[in-house]
């Protein structure tokens, strides 16, 4: 078997090389539009997902300030919202919906799904396999085409008469299902399920593409056991996507039929002014199922590929070899696969039988186990290291602090007695925010400013990394970390004010508290915008190997060549974890490096 795979990579290595000659003239259009090399294409899904990710916060600002100072008028509002949304200042309730709905869909899919997956599964796959391209370079221009398309369609919601999607993230029926129930389920919520649609798409041609390089395009040498943590968890990620995006594809497909085609898969017992409409024997209870099956995978679809980015970083940067490689790759099986039989801890309210209930309280509580194999190897691996404190290092031991703060208060919404009380609270706001929000975007930026050499042959400037990440993560549980005692007072989430609810005026400061590290963070990231864009065209001329690390990735010449590699692929004959060895003379040693005769394969053991 592994002889027919070198054989099918080595055809691939010299087809490739062949037809790599003829690419040296290449319009701008082949190049920066319809390009087929996963390093331009990387770099499309990361400026993409930076775009996206500003609007997002942008509309996090907008609507942070309305649960501060409800009623209170910001001239800015009707200026950039518009007098039918922002009339004298104030925001309009159905945009208040709008905003939270299309800020939360924009950054779990479009930002921590498809820029974090797409940027980083595009960039390292090829390299660090030791592949000249993905397998199809046809279905990887695709892949980033639908994404696009499918952003634009989301955005282009937004501007609409009768104004974007506003039924939550989640889009539950039957508010998303009926047309006449708020203006946001009109034309809105349809441009939201057509974009979701395209969106499943692009991420089911990355993820076979994914899939079909690692296991057959791996180069001579590259066992599975010698492969970098990044691509076990870029792999795994991209077996749950194939997985669970086709079922959110048929709830979406099933609501677009409720909504357009009279059928009622989700329907029943619904009267409007007063009227029972026709449709019956639907239930809304259904959707949350096909919803969640994708939902909770989803999280560990966000999550995994920061921990992957995030387990190469600690090792480089401590000087060690990583803590346990054989169980960390275990744990990501394990978080793959539990990650299934979970979904219905999001749903204890819906009148599930308890002893169901039960189960996925046993399921969800399992899954603790893996991740806190991963925390404790990170911090295992950080012990007496030799750590040098760069911003993607400093952002990895971020995600680190996040993943446990975030993950102690799942155990509490895992347990479904506990959850009855803090279901759709505050509480619940906090938890994933931190543990999958803040983890996540930390392994991105960790990524970005640990790979923005091979990205775009440039330094990032490294004091403005510091002050990013110091702003960043103090904003961050400055916005975060209260809200779990707003969720505890029972403070409800999406709703547009509380000042009808008198037991709630004495935690109006809380939220100005947290409205002002909301800014504060915003600001962080200015800092971080100013930053990425200034060195990709000014920044400091990168080094061949600025880390010193031992992946193939930094064997490749410091230039954007078709085919990766100018020659024959390379051999590797050890794992990527080679730090401060005794008997060489550098604290790494490269995967390419044959074994010495007093040497023996970490990856054997």
């Amino acid at each position: 078997m592994a002889n027919n795979t070198h054989t099918g990579v080595l055809e691939h290595d010299h087809s490739v090389h062949d037809h790599a000659h003829g690419h040296h003239h290449e319009t701008f259009v082949s190049k920066y539009v319809f390009s087929m090399d996963h390093k331009m294409i990387s770099r499309q899904f990361l400026i993409t997902a930076v775009i996206m990710a500003a609007i997002a916060m942008v509309m996090s600002i907008i609507f942070r300030l309305q649960l501060a100072w409800p009623g209170e008028k910001f001239a800015f509002i009707e200026a950039l919202m518009g007098k039918h949304w922002g009339k004298d200042g104030i925001l309009n309730p159905n945009a208040y919906l709008a905003l939270v709905t299309i800020h939360g869909t924009i950054m779990v899919f479009f930002v921590l799904t498809g820029g974090l997956s797409g940027t980083f599964a595009n960039l390292l796959i090829p390299y660090q396999v030791g592949a000249r391209d993905m397998a199809s370079g046809f279905l990887n221009m695709l892949s980033y085409w639908f994404f696009l398309i499918s952003s634009i369609i989301m955005i282009s919601s937004l501007f609409i008469e009768d104004g974007a999607a506003s039924a939550g993230w989640t889009i539950y029926p039957p508010l998303s299902a009926l047309p006449e129930a708020i203006p946001g389920s009109k034309l809105g919520m349809t441009l939201w399920l057509a974009s979701m649609a395209l969106f499943v798409v692009s991420s089911l041609l990355g993820g076979l593409n994914y899939i079909i390089t690692i296991l057959n395009l791996r180069t001579k040498g590259m066992k599975m056991t010698r492969l970098p943590l990044t691509i076990w968890a870029m792999f795994v990620t991209a077996v749950l996507g194939v997985l669970s995006f086709p079922v959110l594809f048929s709830a979406v497909l099933l609501l677009l039929f409720d909504r357009s085609m009279g059928t009622s898969f989700y329907l029943s017992d619904i009267y409007i002014g007063g009227r029972p409409m026709e449709q019956a024997g639907g239930s809304p209870i259904l959707f949350e199922h096909l919803f969640w099956f994708l939902g909770h995978p989803e999280v560990y679809i966000v999550l995994l590929p920061a921990l992957g980015i995030t387990s190469e970083i600690i090792a480089t940067n401590s000087r060690k070899p990583i803590f346990g490689y054989r169980a960390m790759i275990g744990s990501i099986l394990a978080i793959g696969f539990l990650s299934f039989i979970v979904w219905g801890h999001h749903m204890f309210m819906t009148g599930m039988n308890p002893f169901l209930g039960s189960v996925f309280v046993f399921t969800t509580l399992l899954i603790a186990i893996p991740s806190a194999v991963k925390a404790f190897n990170y911090i295992t691996t950080l012990w007496k290291g030799s750590i040098q404190f760069t911003p993607a290092m400093l952002f990895s031991i971020g995600l680190v602090s996040s993943f446990i703060s975030g993950g102690v208060t799942g155990i509490i919404l895992a347990d479904s007695t506990l959850d009855i009380t803090i279901h759709d609270t505050y509480f619940v706001v906090a938890h994933f925010h931190i543990v999958m929000g803040l983890s996540a975007i930390f392994g991105m930026f960790a990524g970005v400013y640990h790979w923005f050499p091979k990205l775009f042959l440039r330094m990032m400037n490294k004091k403005l990394g510091y002050l990013h990440f110091w702003i960043t993560i103090v904003g961050a549980y400055g916005v975060f970390f209260p809200m779990h005692f707003l969720g505890m007072s029972g403070v409800p989430r999406r709703y547009y004010t509380n000042s009808n609810f008198p037991m709630f005026d004495n935690l109006i400061d809380i939220n100005e508290l947290v409205t002002w590290f909301a800014i504060l963070a915003a600001l962080g990231q200015i800092v971080f915008f100013i930053n990425f864009f200034y060195s990709i065209f000014r920044g400091e001329k990168a080094p061949q190997n600025p880390w010193g690390s031992n992946t193939l990735e930094w064997t490749t010449p410091m230039a954007h060549i078709h085919g990766n590699w100018p020659g024959a692929l390379p051999e590797v004959h050890r794992w990527p974890y080679d730090y401060s060895k005794p008997g060489h003379e550098k604290d790494f040693v490269p995967q390419t490096v044959p074994l010495g005769p007093d040497e023996h394969d970490e990856s054997e053991h």
